[in-house]
Parts: structure tokens; C-alpha cells; sequence
């Protein structure tokens, strides 16, 4: 069975599939460092990856991410709950805010452990569109 997550701001797809493949980031170090514009975060034991297709996210993660060592994966997932919540509600008022950037909901399950790394490029992805888009998604700025 496979469940899909979509986030389509300009061109972003976080997929939920029940997949067995797994690809990192360039390498495993805690610097971040991304070389190609379609990113694929992939997990063997939670079964969720994200892909995120967006040529200015790749030179932004690279050149302003924080390295992994700096969060922790309880306040990433408090931030993208948060920012989550306001994106969706956005997404389902398209003559009140741009469709083109909220093109659809994320399906973000608060009650998944959808692990480190799928919370931690969300993160990213949703700080690099606020602060791109001069966005806020919540009642504190994204900031690096």
C-alpha cells in the first residue's frame, strides 16, 4: 500500500511510499551538501522519503542549512507541525492566499515517526520557502 504526501510549492513532492531503496545526501557528514537540483531522502526502517525538486533549494541548502548536529528531531518536528498546520490551511483558502505557492495540503501525520532526516530536509525545504517567498507560516519567522 502506498500513501503519498505532496507538497507542491512552485515544485516540491514529499512521497510516503513503502520502498526499501536508500539514498543520502553527498555524504554522510553533518555538513549538509546537496549536488543535484531533485533531492531523495529515503529511510529502510520508516519506509518515507521525501523528494524535493527545486533548483534554488539545492544551492540554499547547501550554501545556508544548518548541519544536523544543530536540531533536534523533537523540535523539528514541533516547527514543521506548526508550519504544516498554517501551510494547509493556506493550500484550502486559494482565493485568499497565492495558489501558485500553495498548490496542495501536506498530509504531515503528527502521530508518524517519520524519522531524522525526512523532518529535517521539510524543515529546510519549509525555511527556505518562507524566507524566499517572504512568507510567515506561524506566529514565529523561519531563520537560520
Amino acid at each position: 500500500m502506498k500513501t503519498y504526501i505532496s507538497l507542491v510549492a512552485l515544485v516540491i513532492i514529499m512521497l510516503l511510499s513503502c520502498t526499501s531503496s536508500k539514498e543520502t545526501l553527498s555524504n554522510n557528514s553533518d555538513k549538509p551538501h546537496l549536488e543535484s537540483d531533485t533531492i531523495r531522502i529515503a529511510n529502510d526502517e520508516i519506509e518515507y522519503e521525501v523528494l524535493i525538486i527545486d533548483g534554488g533549494f539545492t544551492s540554499w541548502f547547501n550554501l545556508r542549512a544548518r548541519p544536523r548536529s544543530f536540531y533536534t528531531q523533537s523540535y523539528l518536528e514541533a516547527r514543521n507541525h506548526f508550519w504544516v498546520l498554517e501551510w494547509n490551511r493556506r493550500a484550502n483558502l486559494p482565493t485568499v492566499y497565492n495558489a501558485n505557492l500553495y498548490e496542495m495540503p501536506i498530509n504531515y501525520e503528527t502521530d508518524i515517526d517519520y524519522g531524522f532526516e525526512v523532518n529535517y530536509m521539510i524543515f529546510n525545504y519549509l525555511t527556505y520557502f518562507q524566507l524566499t517567498n517572504r512568507q510567515q507560516l506561524g506566529g514565529f519567522p523561519a531563520r537560520l
